[in-house]
């Protein structure tokens, strides 16, 4: 009796039952719930401090005149005033949305087409597969160069060499502020065409055989099949690469750059996008405040944009 008295008064309960712990009280779904949010909590700090603040922050110094000489002083909406007042600034805007409206549609038709077609390559498959990939993964710095020398005069310039030997004169192409542009954004297609391939194929993998084999028994043609069956289950792999190309036109840099290094966004300014012209007046003319407010606009259109992309291309019930 004095030994089971002993361990009921140990426990804190008469008749010697155990305690019961705070985590036993738990259910099983709210311990699932801790566990994960105790591995996320670190991933969301981090990205919370290295993506939110600095967001923020330009948002802030988007109302300043700050130079990095001297500290930030608010000073209203005059920056995006002077952006909007500004010439230069709407040129700009036209050279990134001609890059989008044109070069999007075209790098996906083109994608798709590559991909329908290749899909159905069973002869070293993997081989052609992985030379359409190689581009996404050069450097963007090396493939703009190895372009720019595409587009050199002869006889240093390849196209203009083949041009000659058609009979066809030569080109200025980024020597043109007519060409220059379009010069550029055939080299920018180019680049990502490989990646948009790949998920292309993937989706049309995905695409269960028993659809095809269906519309085939009811005598449906290669064209009706297309476009009643492959389009319409593609459409999710489709919107996904409609706001990532859209965004990557949107963003363009690399390429403007470096193949007009001798005049960054030339000639003329006729290839400049938003993103050079932010590069150039926060690290050329240290108007940290000003490049600020361009960056805050360039955040604004790459959102609209893909919300409007997204609501337009939406499953619709």
């Amino acid at each position: 009796m004095a030994s089971i008295e002993q361990r009921g008064t140990a426990s804190g309960r008469p008749g010697g039952s155990p305690g019961i712990s705070f985590g036993d009280r738990l259910s099983m779904r709210t311990k699932r719930l801790l566990w994960v949010w105790g591995f996320l909590v670190l991933p969301i700090l981090f990205y919370a401090v290295i993506r939110f603040y600095p967001t923020a922050q330009a948002f802030w110094l988007s109302f300043t005149n700050w130079d990095l000489l001297r500290p930030a002083k608010f000073i209203g909406i005059a920056n995006y005033t002077k952006l909007f007042k500004d010439p230069q600034f709407w040129k700009v805007f036209r050279n990134t949305f001609t890059y989008l409206i044109i070069g999007m549609p075209i790098s996906l038709v083109l994608s798709f087409t590559i991909a329908f077609f290749l899909d159905r390559v069973r002869f070293m498959h993997g081989f052609i597969r992985a030379l359409y990939f190689l581009p996404y993964l050069t450097t963007a710095a090396a493939m703009a160069w190895v372009w720019r020398w595409f587009y050199q005069p002869p006889p240093i310039g390849i196209i203009n060499d083949v041009f000659g030997m058609l009979g066809i004169p030569q080109q200025p192409f980024i020597r043109s502020v007519d060409q220059a542009l379009y010069s550029i954004m055939i080299t920018a297609i180019w680049a990502g065409l490989g990646f948009q391939i790949i998920i292309f194929m993937a989706g049309l993998r995905a695409i269960p055989t028993t659809f095809y084999e269906a519309a085939r028994i009811d005598g449906l043609g290669e064209w009706a099949i297309l476009r009643k069956i492959t389009l319409p289950l593609l459409k999710p792999t489709t919107v996904f690469l409609v706001v990532f190309s859209s965004i990557g036109f949107l963003r363009i840099f690399d390429q403007v750059y470096n193949m007009t290094t001798n005049d960054p966004g030339g000639p003329l300014g006729s290839t400049k996008p938003l993103v050079l012209m932010i590069y150039q007046t926060a690290f050329n003319s240290y108007a940290m405040g000003y490049a600020a407010a361009q960056t805050v606009v360039l955040f604004s259109i790459l959102l609209v944009v893909s919300l409007l992309q997204l609501f337009i291309l939406r499953e619709k019930k």
